[in-house]
C-alpha cells in the first residue's frame, strides 16, 4: 500500500530540484550573456579606433557605432567634397545637421568659457603650419597674423531654426578639437539606449568607457608617458562611465632647424602653445568637454588650467604634466591615479 503523502513530498521535491535547474540554467546563460565580448577595429578620422560592448547585443552595439562613427566624419572631414563642414569652409555658409548644430554649441561654450583657449576656427592657422596637408613650415610673423585675424568663434552665427552655420569671409572652422570626445559620447547613448551597460572605445587614444568591465571592477586606462617612444605608461586610472583624453605636444609635430614645432596652437599667438605644460589629461563625463579642454587647458599652462579647474571642477578631473617633468593631479583623482612616479594634489 503506498504512502500517498510520501509521494507527494517526494514529487514537490523533484518538482523544487527541477525548478532550481531551470533557474541555474538561466542564470547561467544571462551570465554569459553578460560576460559576451564583441570587439571590432576601424580607421576612421585619421586614425585607428576600436571599439568592444559587452552582452547579447554587444555585436549588434558596435557594428551600429561604427556606421555611427563614419557618418559622422563624412559630415565634418574637412577634405570631404559633399561633408557639411568642407561645403561651409568652402562657401561660407550652408545647412547643418542636428549633430552640427550640438557640436558647434558644445565648441561654443566651451570656447567662451576657456576665453577662446579652445577656437574651432583656428583651421586656417592650421593650414598655414602645414598640419592638415603634411605640408609643414615655419610662417613668418605677418603671415600668422594675417590667419590670426580669422580665429574668433564668436563671429560665427549658428541659426538653429534654419540648421544654418554662416561664418565671417575667410574663416574655416575644423572640429578636430571635440569631433572625436563627441562621437565618443555618443556611442555610449546608442549603447545605453540598446541596453548594453559595459563596454569601451578608443578612438584614437581617446578612450571612453560605458559603466564597468563585465566583472563589476573598474576600468584600468593608461595614461601615455610624454614623449615615450616605448609603450611606457605615466600612471593608470580606474574608472567607471567617463571619457579619458589626452593631449600632448609629442603626438604630431615636425621638425626644422633643429626646433621642434607641435600641432596645438594657441590663439593668441598663432604658434605652437608654449606653456609649460607637454601633456593634459581630462577625465569627464562629457567626452567632447574633455576632448575640448584636454587641448584648452594645455594651452593655458598649469596656473591658468588650475584656476579653471577650481572654477568647474565639478565637471571634469586632470592631469598636467610640466617640461620639468613634475606632475599635478586634482585631488577627484586621488584614489583613482596610480604611478610610479612622484606627483602633486592640487585642492580646492
Amino acid at each position: 500500500m503506498f504512502d500517498i503523502r510520501k509521494m507527494e513530498i517526494k514529487r514537490k521535491i523533484s518538482v523544487y530540484i527541477a525548478l532550481c535547474f531551470i533557474v541555474t540554467l538561466v542564470g547561467c546563460k544571462k551570465e554569459a550573456d553578460v560576460k559576451k565580448e564583441y570587439s571590432q577595429g576601424v580607421f576612421a578620422m585619421d586614425t585607428y579606433m576600436t571599439l568592444t560592448a559587452y552582452g547579447e547585443k554587444g555585436e549588434e552595439g558596435v557594428n551600429e557605432a561604427i556606421e555611427e562613427i563614419q557618418r559622422l566624419e563624412q559630415l565634418w572631414a574637412v577634405t570631404s567634397t559633399t561633408g557639411e563642414v568642407s561645403q561651409i569652409n568652402k562657401n561660407g555658409s550652408g545647412e547643418i545637421s542636428q549633430d552640427t548644430i550640438e557640436i558647434v554649441e558644445k565648441a561654443q561654450e566651451i570656447m567662451e568659457d576657456t576665453q577662446g583657449a579652445f577656437d574651432i576656427t583656428i583651421y586656417p592657422l592650421m593650414e598655414l603650419w602645414g598640419f592638415t596637408t603634411g605640408n609643414y613650415q615655419v610662417p613668418k610673423e605677418e603671415e600668422r597674423n594675417e590667419r590670426l585675424a580669422l580665429v574668433c568663434g564668436e563671429n560665427i552665427v549658428l541659426n538653429k531654426e534654419d540648421k544654418t552655420l554662416t561664418l565671417e569671409m575667410g574663416q574655416k572652422i575644423d572640429f578636430g578639437g571635440i569631433a572625436k570626445g563627441y562621437t565618443s559620447g555618443k556611442i555610449m547613448d546608442m549603447w545605453r539606449e540598446k541596453g548594453i551597460t559595459s563596454g569601451i572605445v578608443s578612438l584614437g587614444g581617446n578612450v571612453q568607457v560605458l559603466g564597468t568591465k563585465p566583472d563589476g571592477t573598474l576600468w584600468k586606462i593608461g595614461v601615455k608617458k610624454p614623449g615615450d617612444t616605448e609603450g611606457n605608461l605615466l600612471g593608470i586610472l580606474s574608472v567607471s562611465d567617463c571619457a579619458v583624453i589626452t593631449s600632448g605636444g609629442y603626438e604630431r609635430y615636425f621638425e626644422e632647424d633643429g626646433v621642434s614645432y607641435h600641432h596645438i596652437l594657441d590663439t593668441d599667438t598663432g604658434a605652437p602653445a608654449d606653456s609649460g605644460l607637454i601633456s593634459v589629461t581630462i577625465v569627464s563625463r562629457d567626452g567632447a568637454l574633455a576632448d575640448g579642454l584636454s587641448t584648452a587647458l594645455f594651452t593655458m599652462g598649469k596656473e591658468d588650467a588650475i584656476t579653471y579647474w577650481k572654477e568647474h571642477k565639478q565637471e571634469f578631473e586632470a592631469v598636467l604634466v610640466e617640461e620639468s617633468g613634475e606632475i599635478w593631479i586634482t585631488e577627484g583623482l586621488e584614489d583613482k591615479f596610480s604611478t610610479e612616479e612622484s606627483y602633486q594634489i592640487i585642492e580646492e
